[in-house]
């Protein structure tokens, strides 16, 4: 049985009939769309359909099935409500995720490629691929719309690939908006998505006519670069290591922010938050300089979905105190259910030698995010070191050489 079984059982009958019928797939007028009480059959005589096409739209067919059912899970979801909201697609009536693939696949064909590459980029727990770079604050604007900037930025992505210039090419430029889990806050963010020509050939092959046309060689996903300028992060997804998305970073920073520094890249390290339910002891030293270190804010989810964000305010209490003064027994740190989402920790460094004293604030976030934006190369380095000590960062990976046995 076919991969996207479980999406056609899922699908309204509507929908997947606009679906066929859009991909010039012809039923019988009496042909049964809906789901109910068939199952299996359903999905057989489906397949029935497909299977009386031409080689070339079965393939095409059954590819878009299987990638629509790839997509068809949480993070698909997600990354639609994403990428319909920064096209302003209004997706709220519909039902469910299959209903809004379908729909998107047959209305807007190319919101799917769009879905695929953010569902990617949002996989990335522990994934590959990809590296974040963060921009120093220094209120310097991007020239992300500006035609020739991004038209310059294609010529030098390709440059880093090392393509032979009739490979064919092309960069879709759109914008996303996400929205933050616990504070509802949204963001949008502006994406550059490079498909390349898979192979620099054509084919000769039967198309949507009995005529015999010329047909490109399908396309594939090269680079993707998502960036928001509020946050001035850079989010770059591509194959080939650590150097090559420094060399996509230093493009990035060329074209669009030609007069900000150059971006430092963000670690991705797993964080320890439960150990934070406690009210923790931050060990310092006496040659760290560090006046007072504290908690300022803890995002909170429980089992049902339920969100809860506490800040510290005023310097009288912590927000270990106000947590349990107020809520007792019932607090999220002491009743069960309750996760620790992410937290916001202040680090006071004193005063010392004509430096006044000056605050780092660190931003930790589930699975793996650590966020100190207007810090420098040497502050970062100070904080992860910090963090480390304290327990707050899980090890480092380890790179293992792997000897083949002759």
């Amino acid at each position: 049985m076919a991969s996207f079984s479980g999406f056609i059982r899922k699908s309204t009958a509507e929908r997947l009939q606009r679906y066929f019928e859009s991909r010039h797939v012809s039923a019988p007028d009496d042909f049964g769309w809906t789901s109910d009480g068939r199952g299996t059959e359903l999905v057989r005589s489906i397949e029935q359909l497909i299977a009386e096409l031409p080689e070339k739209r079965q393939d095409a067919i059954k590819a878009e099935l299987d990638l629509l059912a790839t997509l068809s899970d949480k993070v698909g979801l997600i990354a639609a409500e994403q990428v319909c909201t920064g096209e302003n697609i209004n997706i709220e009536g519909l039902h469910g995720i299959q209903d809004i693939l379908l729909f998107l696949a047959t209305e807007h064909p190319i919101l799917i490629n769009r879905i695929e590459v953010q569902a990617s980029m949002s996989r990335r727990h522990g994934g590959q691929h990809w590296s974040t770079f963060q921009f120093d604050n220094d209120g310097k604007p991007w020239t992300l719309g500006n035609e020739a900037a991004r038209a310059t930025f294609l010529a030098d992505t390709l440059a880093v690939l090392e393509l032979p210039k009739q490979r064919k090419h092309v960069a879709d430029w759109y914008e996303t908006v996400r929205t933050h889990a616990v504070t509802g806050e949204e963001s949008a963010f502006t994406h550059a998505t490079i498909y390349v020509e898979e192979r620099a050939e054509s084919e000769l092959g039967f198309g949507m006519s009995d005529t015999l046309e010329r047909q490109i060689v399908a396309k594939v996903l090269e680079v993707g670069i998502a960036c928001d300028p509020n946050s001035r992060l850079v989010e770059i997804c591509a194959r080939g290591g650590k150097k090559v998305r420094d060399q996509f970073s230093t493009v990035f920073s060329k074209n669009f922010a030609p007069n900000s520094k150059p971006p430092l890249e963000v670690p991705r390290r797993d964080v320890r938050l439960h150990l934070l339910k406690s009210k923790p002891d931050f060990e310092v030293l006496p040659s760290d300089g560090i006046a007072r270190v504290e908690v300022s804010a803890l995002d909170f989810g429980d089992v049902n979905a339920g969100i809860a964000r506490f800040e510290k305010r005023g310097e009288s209490e912590t927000i270990y105190g106000f947590l349990d003064h107020r809520f007792g027994t019932t607090s999220p740190l002491r009743a069960g259910g309750w996760t620790i989402l992410s937290a916001t920790i202040r680090i006071t460094l004193a005063a010392q030698e004509g430096k006044r004293q000056r605050t780092l604030t660190v931003t930790l976030r589930l699975p793996n995010t650590t966020t100190s934006p207007n810090t420098t190369e040497g502050d970062r380095q100070f904080i992860f070191g910090l963090l480390e000590r304290w327990g707050l960062l899980a090890p480092a990976a380890e790179d293992f050489n792997v000897l083949e046995a002759e």
